[in-house]
């Protein structure tokens, strides 16, 4: 079996405790993500075994990960009940560590699976699966990379810049998915350039939007073709959204980029007339002069009452799994698996090629291979424990972020208070604190930042940052921005779009079998005079019971205040009769905007509801498929899919979809660059504790707090003495 922890070397490194990991302990975790070392061992099995008994000629490797073992044997092998207050179930000896790795042949366009398993220290093909024409793994950051160098040297795409006053080398790309496209051959591999001027070393290219997008084919390297958009000046020709064909003439005036700078980085500013950095703020410390309150085995972590274990792969990024918390000395269950598993980004402008614009930024790029390398003191702050990622490139050969996750505690303000205002009584404050979990990521032009955050009350949620800056086009002189775009600044227009994540809770709430339960809170149906309601003051709440999967797609109503709670129907809270579970709370619900029998509702049908509920299976991970590049419908085996059938959701092994997000209308403020937007879903427990589970975290009295000028001897007006003192009493202090 592999080491325990992803460590560049292939290593396993001793815990924070000074003892070794458990892999040396003989109980290596089955969850732990693939290694370097593994991951160049399954390459080469991979090629050995083409090599022996295929025609393929070429290989360029696409992702390669870990194939989790079925859950039960999961939970069995690491001791964890199936229900709490039983025993688990009997342990295996050991657990098979398996892989899989998605290629492509770029010879031929062909796209294959393989699976591999780890025999004796050596890992062995099981089966190489031949996908169906058409089928594009993930699109790779090398391919997002080359192709500003493809860009660069076709002489089509260097006249077209030369005509607007850009040289070659002052040409930038993103590269992008190409969304949906019809007009080549399923089997071709495209991505869609979205075209940028930079005239100085980092300087901001999204300042010099330039006006057509080339489109590659990422295996032959080559450009394959070029696409215009439309232009509002020429109010003679009514603009068509519609797809033109491949040998559409452009008929508009070219369009040259903006050339005002606009500078974000600190050394580019100061050049500008009349900008100073601010010199008012003072050094503000996060200290722990005796180390972290959690510890770390391996790549399992426990702090405070919780357990966990931290996982990463190329596509989902940051993973976190077997999460419980104890309680009173019992280990109770909450959640099997948490992850962000799919997002959509559709953009609102109709007019071509801007519809292609809806990109599927972990289906179809990877949150693990987009990672930023996190650095001290400024992605993190404070006392922080890194742990690496590891994905596949081209070659086979692993790529390893070494700082991928970041570890740290964080105060959060108060967790509990109370003053008895009575003359002499007691106040009681504690402070909270919490464990963040976090990943960045950049896709192109933005910077998606995940904090896992957990506390002390049991509570624990998904903060999503989103930074970075705005995907933006051009104006032509005298051009105005359109009803689906704001003009941030002069000729440069950023368009209406939505972040739409879909967020995957596989819940264990005290075991395997869960319900979710809708709760609506509604005013009473008596009116005000009546028996039962004569002041008109009563409402109450109305549950359902989602019972099937016919019934499991749902919306949030914001006027009955909806929200869900995850229950174990087995277990009931001693005092209140209701069943343990956790109570989902966020805001962050917005609604698909696009039209149905859009592109978008085709390939992303999950965007359409707020809350999808459907039955475990060990295959349901991909609300929009597996294989999501160049797709033209979800397929079966993806979110809509798995609704099918009328499968019983009630008292079952379930697992939640829940789609969160924002609607992103661009302000002026956001450029050129964004200040971050955040978003929350939170996850509570109801009824899930007998009481306030935090009643014996200590209080705080932090000797180095001090007043900021001065004493606590500076004088108070006589007006609030007599007010001070009656009502706060001996109160305040901490305790």
């Amino acid at each position: 079996m592999a080491p325990v922890a992803l460590d560049p070397n292939g290593t396993t490194p001793a815990t924070t405790d000074g003892h070794t990991s458990a892999q040396t302990k003989g109980r290596p975790h089955p969850l732990d993500p693939l290694l370097p070392g593994e991951i160049s061992a399954v390459s080469l099995a991979i090629r050995q075994h083409i090599a022996e008994k295929t025609e393929i000629k070429a290989v360029k490797f696409i992702n390669t990960s870990l194939v989790p073992p079925p859950k039960r044997s999961v939970l069995a092998y690491l001791g964890i009940p199936l229900e709490t207050g039983t025993a688990p179930e009997p342990a295996p000896a050991s657990l098979d560590r398996r892989a899989e790795s998605q290629f492509v042949n770029p010879l031929t366009g062909d796209a294959y699976t393989a699976y591999l398993t780890l025999k004796e220290s050596t890992w062995a093909v099981d089966e190489i699966e031949h996908l169906p024409e058409g089928t594009q793994p993930q699109i790779t950051l090398e391919e997002l990379c080359l192709s500003e160098e493809v860009l660069r040297k076709d002489a089509r795409v260097c006249a077209l810049a030369a005509e607007v006053g850009v040289a070659p080398e002052q040409l930038s790309a993103d590269g992008w998915s190409i969304g949906m496209d019809e007009r080549w051959p399923k089997r071709t591999r495209l991505q869609q350039c979205l075209l940028f001027a930079r005239f100085g070393k980092d300087e901001n290219l999204y300042s010099h939007p330039m006006d057509f997008f080339p489109i590659i084919d990422s295996n032959l390297m080559e450009v394959v073709h070029i696409d215009f958009a439309p232009h509002r000046l020429d109010k003679s020709k009514p603009l068509s959204t519609k797809v033109p064909p491949l040998d559409a003439k452009l008929e508009r005036e070219r369009i040259p980029p903006p050339l005002t700078r606009h500078e974000y980085l600190p050394e580019l500013l100061a050049k500008e007339e009349g900008f100073g950095m601010r010199t008012d703020l003072k050094p503000l410390y996060v200290v722990q002069p005796e180390g972290v309150s959690f510890k770390v085995d391996g790549r399992e972590l426990e702090w405070q009452k919780w357990k966990m274990h931290i996982g990463f792969n190329g596509r989902e990024g940051l993973t976190l799994n077997t999460i419980t918390y104890t309680d009173g000395g019992v280990v109770r269950p909450i959640a099997y698996k948490l992850s962000l598993a799919e997002m959509v980004v559709p953009y609102a402008e109709p007019q071509y090629p801007h519809p292609r614009k809806f990109a599927f930024d972990i289906g179809e790029y990877g949150m693990g291979t987009l990672a930023n390398e996190l650095s001290l003191g400024c992605d993190c702050l404070g006392t922080i424990l890194y742990l690496p990622g590891c994905f596949v490139s081209h070659s086979g050969s692993p790529v390893v972020v070494k700082n991928a996750i970041c570890i740290h505690e964080e105060d959060a303000g108060l967790l509990w208070k109370h003053t008895d205002y009575r003359p002499g009584g007691r106040a009681q404050s504690v402070r909270a604190r919490k464990l963040v979990i976090s990943l960045i990521a950049t896709v192109a032009n933005y910077e998606y930042i995940f904090y896992w955050n957990f506390y002390q009350d049991g509570t624990f949620e998904l903060e999503i940052r989103l930074s970075g800056v705005l995907n933006v086009y051009v104006l032509a002189e005298g051009e105005r921005a359109g009803p689906h775009a704001t003009e941030v600044a002069p000729r440069i227009d950023a368009q209406y779009h939505q972040h739409l994540f879909s967020m995957r809770l596989d819940p264990m709430i005290d075991g395997l079998k869960n319900s979710v339960v809708e709760t609506d809170v509604v005013a009473s149906p008596y009116p005000t005079g009546s028996d039962e309601n004569y002041a008109g003051n009563a409402f109450t709440t109305k549950n359902t019971i989602i019972k099937t999967t016919a019934e499991g797609e749902r919306q949030w109503n914001a006027d009955a205040d909806r929200r869900w709670s995850i229950i174990n129907p087995n277990k009931k809270h001693y005092a209140s009769g209701q069943c343990v579970g956790y109570r989902v709370m966020t805001c962050a619900f917005p609604k698909l905007l696009a039209q149905p029998g859009s592109w978008v509702r085709r390939r992303a049908p999950f965007a359409r509801s707020s809350l999808w509920v459907t039955r475990f299976k060990e295959d349901r991970n991909w609300p929009a498929g597996k294989y999501v590049p160049q797709s033209n419908n979800a397929p079966e085996n993806s979110l809509e899919g798995w609704m099918k059938g009328n499968e019983s959701v009630d008292n079952e092994d379930i697992i939640l979809f829940f789609t969160v997000g924002s609607n992103h209308i661009p302000r002026p403020e956001d450029w050129p660059v964004m200040p971050a937007d955040m978003m929350r879903i939170t996850f509570k427990p109801v009824s899930f504790f007998k009481q306030n589970p935090a009643l014996d975290v200590p209080s705080t009295n932090d000797s180095r707090s001090k007043h900021a000028f001065g004493t606590a001897d500076a004088p108070v007006p006589s007006e609030h003495v007599a007010h001070t003192d009656a009502v706060a009493g001996n109160g305040a202090s901490c305790h």
